[in-house]
């Protein structure tokens, strides 16, 4: 399966059916004093079997010559339909986008860039560069060649002034004479050369760190048609047609129409650099999570990807027709915290900027306190939620840096396992005192928590009704932005913009594959949804990005701590790891996930992929 860019928008759950008094706790509202509410005990009592995956299947069969591969896109939520690696910002655009857009740099088991991809990377500590050379016989889907110059317009639309995307971060800052062009001070961006042939693209950075080694680290490492785009103002690709119905791209397959947010038709391109595809197309088609179960008792689909739900595990584990696949998913889900504000680059009289765009904390935001938000991650019970309601396949996340990146995980971290005589300890010393029900500020003030939650089929009300349960059992009364859960795009449009009715928010992060959390967590990221700032999570930022992280052992001790003093401050509760599922019809004749496998080995590129029988597999 292909890599992507690091950092997309996800769904917050697929949710749990539950009902919610049975995950953790008594339904008794708090005492007077607080220090009797609620209880201590997880709702978890059984011991659960934690199901083990393959990652790779191998089916009997000959290919058949060509077929459609059908492919069900689990979603709660219809894609975007941005086809633009520089201007998507949603995991499900990411998704849909993987099977035609093609992406530059190949990477091995442990997410680091080798020599597999349609171009080689080097990083050079010694000079500060970077240098990416595109191969021969690479090609857009209309034949004409990709060259290095496709690379530098890439960067050319993140950094351009009129740029309507939120991908530019320090990354794209660090690179010479990038900041005067997002300003609009210079015509070109000084730090990047082409060579004359126009094959190769030498970036001069501020400094190279250790993290550019790695798929996602610093390096963008996607390519734009400058011949297909150039023309289209920056300001309009977002909306163009070029980019929402006819885009192009250089993967294994082309699209040929698109119904926004619903399906996708893709055909073979027989000129692909890495060989013509076996199959003659796939059909990518968006079904809800209600229904998947029921469609994969219906053989309707050869693959099912996206938002598998993993709480329905039990009812298609052994699924007649299908092999199921599994693996750490890269992601994890969160309830945010809105501490500040996203402010927009400052210019002077004569356009000149003056302060960068930046987040900006506010020490008078209602979940300022410190106490209160550790209150309300020991209000919780996710240990309960990830074993009795997903099977193991989800569990309680103790750090914001997800265990797949073992060399970086603290798993010394304890995190916030339920203690509600802890969160009301807290609570109470804070001053957060009752004033009949629900506790007030400590200025004695009414205090009520808007939450902003996302839709999703028919668990994802019971999950923010426990979460809410659970935190008016230690007192706070917390309700739902506008009384009613919010379409996933809506959701992240109000998040993203510091909807003043939201003050702290239920999602998901998919991380990609570099652990570095600059781009989530650093006081220039526009992911920094929680607005937070510190001075010193802006120095830890600063070091894991610096060319002392080639010391990878000192690198480690800058992540230990650093996820020592975020789950300390927690700006957001990192709520549950989770498993990604795949079940793969018995008629595909081969489906590999493992990290880093070889792209051009059965069953692992997209290209690879074939088909036994002209049926699907019913058993």
């Amino acid at each position: 399966m292909s890599n992507k860019k690091k950092y997309s928008l996800l769904a917050s759950s697929a949710a749990v059916a539950f009902i919610l008094a049975a995950c953790g706790g008594s339904d008794d509202s708090a005492s007077e004093s607080g220090s009797e509410g609620g209880s201590t005990e997880g709702g978890s009592t059984e011991e659960v079997e934690i199901p083990t995956f393959e990652q790779s299947v191998t089916n009997e069969g000959e290919a058949i010559d060509g077929g459609t591969m059908s492919i069900a896109y689990v979603s709660d939520s219809a894609f975007t339909g941005i086809f633009s690696w520089e201007l998507y910002e949603s995991g499900p655009d990411a998704d849909v986008m993987a099977y035609t857009m093609g992406q530059l740099l190949g990477v091995d088991e442990n997410y680091q860039y080798d020599d597999t991809g349609a171009a080689s990377i080097d990083v050079d500590p010694e000079t500060d560069t970077v240098t990416l050379t595109v191969k021969d016989g690479v090609t857009w889907h209309d034949g004409e060649p990709l060259t290095a110059d496709d690379i530098l317009f890439a960067h050319e639309i993140i950094g351009s002034p009129d740029y309507t995307g939120i991908r530019y971060s320090s990354d794209f800052a660090a690179i010479e004479g990038m900041e005067a062009y997002k300003n609009g001070e210079a015509d070109s961006i000084s730090g990047m050369t082409l060579s004359d042939d126009e094959m190769t693209l030498t970036i001069q950075y501020e400094s190279v760190g250790v993290q550019m080694l790695a798929a996602g680290g610093g390096v963008w490492g996607y390519a734009a048609p400058r011949h297909y785009l150039g023309e289209i103002p920056i300001a309009d690709l977002e909306s163009a047609p070029e980019i929402r119905e006819n885009p192009l791209g250089f993967g294994p397959f082309k699209v040929d129409s698109i119904v926004p947010g619903e399906s996708v038709s893709y055909s073979a391109y027989e000129d692909y650099y890495r060989g013509t595809p076996q199959l003659d197309g796939i059909e990518l088609e968006t079904v809800s999570p209600s229904t998947a179960v029921a469609a994969m008792e219906n053989a309707q689909f050869d693959l099912f990807t996206g938002g598998v739900p993993t709480d329905q595990y039990d009812s298609f584990a052994d699924m007649p027709g299908y092999t199921i696949l599994g693996q750490d998913d890269l992601a994890y889900t969160y309830i945010g915290f809105k501490l500040g504000e996203w402010q927009e680059a400052q210019t002077d009289e004569d356009g000149n900027v003056t302060e960068p765009a930046q987040n900006v904390y506010n020490p008078d935001a209602k979940m300022a306190d410190v106490n209160l938000r550790k209150a309300m991650a020991y209000a919780i019970d996710n240990d309960a939620v990830g074993e009795r309601f997903y099977q193991g396949l989800r569990r309680r996340a103790n750090s914001p840096i997800i265990p797949n990146f073992a060399d970086y995980y603290n798993a010394d971290v304890e995190g916030y396992p339920i203690d509600v005589e802890e969160a009301n300890r807290l609570l109470d010393e804070a001053g957060y005192e009752y004033d009949g029900e629900f506790r007030t500020t400590p200025e004695g003030e009414e205090l009520v928590i808007n939450f902003a939650s996302m839709s999703g089929g028919d668990v994802a009300e019971p999950i923010a009704e426990y979460y809410i349960q659970s935190w008016a059992n230690i007192g706070l009364n917390v309700q739902l932005v506008d009384g009613r859960l919010l379409e996933f795009n809506s959701f992240y449009d109000r998040v993203e913009a510091d909807d003043p009715e939201i003050d702290i928010y239920q999602g998901a992060w998919g991380t990609g594959s570099d652990p570095t959390p600059d781009g989530l967590w650093g006081p220039t990221a526009a992911f920094n949804y929680t607005r937070w700032v510190t001075d010193e999570n802006t120095a830890y930022m600063e070091d894991l990005l610096s060319d002392q992280g080639f010391d990878t052992e000192w690198r480690a001790e800058v992540f230990n701590e650093w996820q020592e003093y975020f789950m300390d401050q927690v700006p957001a509760i990192p709520t549950l790891f989770r498993k990604a599922v795949y079940p793969v019809n018995n008629r595909v004749g081969a489906f590999d996930i493992t990290p880093g496998a070889n792209l051009d080995d059965p069953g692992v590129g997209y290209h690879t992929w074939y088909l036994t029988s002209e049926e699907r597999a019913t058993e």
